[in-house]
């Protein structure tokens, strides 16, 4: 049973998003009658997310902001949402309103079983570019680790906070939920999945997709696969 809980959003350039997401939270999270907190990681960016986060804070005690000065990357701000997390568990989603948090109790009930509850999504809202790339890398990364995750890169995922004082992440990029993932495996921690729903972006832009970060993601990857190759 989940009686303390973490929610964080990394966020970069989400001003048109990032109030209606944190107050769609804040009445799922009202519902379940749990101690929780908020965090807004923001990473940087250059319209008024930092601002709106800031005054959201403000006005609420459960929320709590993180600015990077300048942006770090998209593990960068995943790793600060996990250190500033102080309650047993901790769940993170991104500020884009892609997911509807209010799905967030149907992965309470794996708790009991599991220390990784993870989404993977149901008719992903994606362009078809985003879908075989994801395909790609997910089918690679599961060869390397010997794991069988459905979706790497899911922003819908619940974790017993304790598993991030086991293991220690280096990825600052797109490599970051590989990276947790094949290091929880290689400690032994138990995952689930199941469907989650996702849909379409109603403002702001993706960035993952940038050549830049794809390549530096590939580049990121043999140097993790050495690494835990190394640790067993």
């Amino acid at each position: 049973m989940v009686k303390s809980l973490s929610v964080f959003f990394p966020c970069y350039n989400e001003q048109d998003n990032i109030e209606r997401v944190v107050k769609t939270a804040i009445d799922a999270l009202a519902l379940l009658k749990i101690d929780y907190e908020i965090i807004i990681v923001d990473d940087g960016s250059k319209d008024k997310t930092g601002q709106i986060a800031d005054q959201l804070a403000a006005k609420d005690f459960h929320i709590k902001v993180v600015h990077h000065h300048p942006n770090l990357g998209y593990g960068a701000a995943l790793q600060s949402g996990f250190k500033a997390a102080t309650k047993e568990y901790v769940f993170y989603t991104d500020g884009d309103g892609q997911f509807d948090i209010k799905e967030l109790p149907l992965l309470f009930k794996y708790t009991a079983d599991y220390d990784i509850v993870t989404g993977f999504r149901i008719n992903r809202q994606d362009n078809l570019a985003r879908k075989i790339n994801a395909f790609c890398w997910t089918t690679l990364v599961n060869l390397l680790f010997g794991m069988k995750i459905k979706d790497m890169d899911c922003a819908f995922k619940l974790y017993k906070r304790q598993i991030f004082d086991n293991i220690k992440l280096k990825s600052t990029g797109a490599l970051i939920n590989t990276e947790i993932f094949a290091r929880a495996n290689n400690k032994g921690f138990k995952v689930f999945q199941l469907g989650v729903h996702h849909y379409p972006r109603t403002a702001g832009r993706q960035t993952g997709a940038k050549l830049t970060v794809i390549l530096r993601a590939f580049k990121e990857l043999f140097a993790l696969y050495k690494q835990i190759k190394n640790d067993k």
